[in-house]
């Protein structure tokens, strides 16, 4: 079977560690057709969108697909970049990855945090942490609203904590909605209790804030019990996000999988990243039962873009989670097991290991050990 995997590089590093992943799957000498796509930054500018159709469409006819990274800018900033021609026209900027993993209905982000031996940047050397982020709701799902319009006034001031905001003008408010459905809920913790079980992990952690923010928490960590029960050999945690962030600083081998909601899950991965070596080493795996995009965490880092500078180790960590999910097992083990060994050695290390080595270098070696 000829696999057919969408590569959309995206703004600034994402071009270089790009290049670092092809260094790699050429010498894994996949079967695979790569289609090149348009996203980011330059297409928002000159087209006014981010996310062309004819890359929807490249994607509906692929396997799944490799992403670099993306710039963004808020609303206003994105704006006054547009071309000339599309200036006062309506349009609104938007996250491409954001947008991809709705339209697909990617419900899970997948993170891996893992310590390598000899990475002079560990934490520690023994963390080995999952963090299932759902990835489709929760306050990225963009429901949003500024000013506020009369009828989400009108609709919100039965509630009585409106009171407090009855004298601010809709135009000095903004609201951000965070919804939650049960089947988001449900689906996210099941994805992470069956991943547990399958690598024969022995606690699933849920992280919300329900002692505050009461319905939609509340509402996670009730599914989360239920499901819980279905797993009897696994052992749920439950904790507060803000308590979660200071108990993964002081002991953070004592967590095995995390799962937690978009914005959650969005920090809590960033601060495991940091503990492994930084968004260098953090990778994602953003997948439903039909396709997934995979992933660096890292943005586009716009002042290294061209100079291949970067650690292109979260690129070739995010082509393992794409091996892992085609089937590839073995060339997915060999790989991380290539990862690992250049890690270790310590002869080729970016500047952010303290290193000279360049993007392609790195690349290069860890496809030398393959």
């Amino acid at each position: 079977m000829t696999y057919k995997i969408a590569v959309l590089p995206g703004d600034g590093i994402g071009n270089d560690v790009m290049d670092a992943a092809k260094i790699v799957l050429d010498k894994i000498n996949l079967d695979a057709e790569y289609l090149h796509g348009d996203v980011g930054w330059e297409f928002w500018c000159k087209e006014g969108n981010p996310l062309p159709e004819r890359t929807i469409t490249l994607l509906k006819e692929s396997d799944c697909c490799l992403f670099g990274a993306i710039t963004s800018k808020p609303k206003e900033e994105a704006a006054k970049e547009l071309a000339p021609h599309l200036r006062d026209t309506g349009l609104s900027y938007y996250s491409p990855i954001v947008a991809m993993r709705q339209l697909f209905g990617l419900y899970v982000n997948m993170r891996p945090c893992k310590s390598y031996q000899g990475n002079p940047l560990n934490y520690r050397d023994d963390i080995d942490i999952v963090v299932f982020r759902e990835n489709t709701e929760g306050l990225y799902a963009g429901v949003e609203f500024h000013p506020v319009p009369d009828q989400v006034r009108t609709a919100l001031s039965v509630h009585a904590k409106m009171a407090a905001f009855k004298d601010v003008a809709n135009e000095d408010m903004a609201i951000s909605c965070r919804i939650f459905t049960r089947k988001g809920c449900q689906r996210i913790v099941r994805a992470a209790f069956e991943y547990a079980k399958k690598f024969n992990r022995k606690t699933v952690t849920v992280i919300e804030k329900p002692n505050v923010i009461r319905e939609t928490s509340g509402l996670m960590i009730r599914e989360a019990r239920n499901i819980a029960r279905e797993y009897p050999d696994i052992e749920m945690w439950e904790t507060n996000v803000d308590a979660m962030a200071m108990w993964l600083i002081k002991n953070p081998q004592d967590y095995s999988v995390l799962v937690t909601s978009n914005l959650f899950g969005d920090i809590i991965s960033d601060l495991c990243a940091q503990l492994v070596g930084g968004l260098g080493f953090a990778s994602a795996a953003n997948m439903s039962e039909s396709f997934a995009v995979f992933e660096p965490t890292h943005g586009s880092a716009p002042k290294y873009a061209g100079q291949h500078k970067v650690n292109p180790t979260a690129m070739l960590l995010a082509v393992k989670l794409m091996l892992d999910w085609l089937g590839e097992k073995e060339d997915a083990r060999a790989l991380e097991q290539a990862i690992a060994t250049v890690v270790k050695e310590g002869r080729f290390r970016t500047y952010d290991m303290g290193g000279t080595s360049s993007t392609l270098e790195v690349a290069q070696e860890v496809a030398n050990k393959l």
